[in-house]
């Protein structure tokens, strides 16, 4: 699978009316490493498949709290998936495949395994995008629901501790809204905001910072600012023409409401159009 081609396909499944976002995660651990390709989007498919078959049968409807305690007890217990403070210095915890290896990841990427999983078995499950950690929730987001911590084993959270989890995070405290499920393009977002922080925290990897910027372009739904870092990146790595180009174009889109910020970014790709002489 190209780049071209995988980008397609990432730009439609994120437009799809109900998004898959398994595979929307797989396409961007594609486009870290695209050498495995189609095999290793079907492989990581497979796995999660694998992985509902061995949660017992629960019958329907299951409490809330019956299904987080068994995907804790599969997920975190027999087969080990938890996170880890090392987690977040590795940009292998922001890729499904390798985190369906390694059974390690960040709290949105192992959330994802929780939920997919969950989802395969048939339970009422979905994402929560707690401010600094994300968390998944069992039932009715209104009432009756159950927090699980995917990065501690799937430990069960009241929402107090899920208040102090925010707090040690943030510095914030919790608000009611904040237990609202995620879209699937909002947890992708965020999943490629982390891949970009990893990558602009090591300026050797502006490559991965670039095609996270990418990414992100290509949802139904992203901040304006994300062009201008691009045209930032493809200057920074010596595409002075295209930087430029794209700096041009996000001084036309921001000119009505920021005209000052516009005609420093105008100048900013003059400067860009001169390092070429």
């Amino acid at each position: 699978m190209n780049d071209t081609t995988g980008r397609q396909r990432f730009a439609e499944a994120a437009r799809e009316t109900r998004p898959d976002l398994a595979l929307l995660c797989l396409l961007i651990a594609a486009e870290a490493d695209p050498e495995p390709g189609e095999e290793a989007i079907d492989a990581a498919q497979i796995e999660l498949d694998r992985l509902a078959g061995l949660l017992p049968a629960l019958g329907r409807p299951a409490a809330p709290r019956r299904w987080a305690e068994a995907l804790a007890e599969l997920l975190g217990e027999r087969c080990g998936f938890h996170g880890s403070p090392a987690d977040y210095r590795r940009l292998e915890s922001s890729l499904l495949t390798e985190v369906l290896r390694r059974r390690r990841g960040l709290p949105i990427l192992l959330s994802v395994v929780w939920m997919e999983v969950a989802r395969r078995a048939g339970a009422p499950v979905y994402g929560v995008a707690l401010p600094g950690h994300f968390v998944v929730g069992f039932g009715e987001p209104l009432g009756g629901h159950v927090l699980a911590d995917p990065f501690d084993g799937g430990r069960i959270l009241s929402e107090e501790e899920a208040g102090l989890l925010v707090a040690g995070a943030t510095g914030t405290p919790i608000a009611p809204a904040m237990f609202s499920p995620a879209e699937p393009a909002e947890i992708v977002l965020r999943v490629l905001n982390n891949i970009r922080a990893w990558a602009a925290a090591r300026p050797e990897r502006s490559d991965v910072q670039l095609w996270a910027v990418e990414l992100s372009l290509l949802l139904p739904s992203h901040p304006a600012r994300l062009r201008y870092e691009r045209a930032e990146l493809l200057v920074e790595r010596g595409d002075f023409v295209a930087g430029a180009h794209a700096m041009e174009e996000y001084a036309q889109v921001i000119d009505a409401l920021e005209p000052t910020v516009a005609e420093t970014v105008r100048r900013q790709a003059r400067a860009a159009r001169a390092m070429l002489n």
